[in-house]
């Protein structure tokens, strides 16, 4: 189970697609996020971006912690695709996407 919900990891997904009018609201909403939600966002990431395999989440989630040296922001806006990232991450793990960004519209 993952330590962020899907609509949290939605939100980042939607903010993400409007990153150049909602960059302040991205860093804020990812920056406010739990430690371990901030990890847990990550491998999700990474995991949709295929640095992981989906049953090595747990390895992803303690890379992830392991690593961190620089805001969990400022890292994830380093992709230009991490929306698309985010949305195949939560593919790979069985959780739809569509679901949960639609509550959020």
């Amino acid at each position: 189970m993952l330590p962020i919900s899907s609509d949290k990891i939605a939100e980042v997904i939607i903010l993400a697609r409007e990153l150049d009018r909602a960059e302040n609201e991205f860093d804020g909403f990812v920056d406010r996020l739990a430690e371990d939600e901030q990890a847990a966002l990550v491998a999700v990431f990474w995991v949709g971006r295929g640095s992981f395999e989906p049953e090595n989440l747990r390895d992803a989630l303690n890379t992830a912690t392991q690593e961190a040296t620089i805001p969990t922001s400022e890292y994830l806006k380093g992709s230009p695709h991490l929306s698309d990232h985010l949305e195949a991450g939560l593919d790979a793990l069985g959780i739809d996407p569509s679901v949960a960004e639609d509550d959020l519209y």
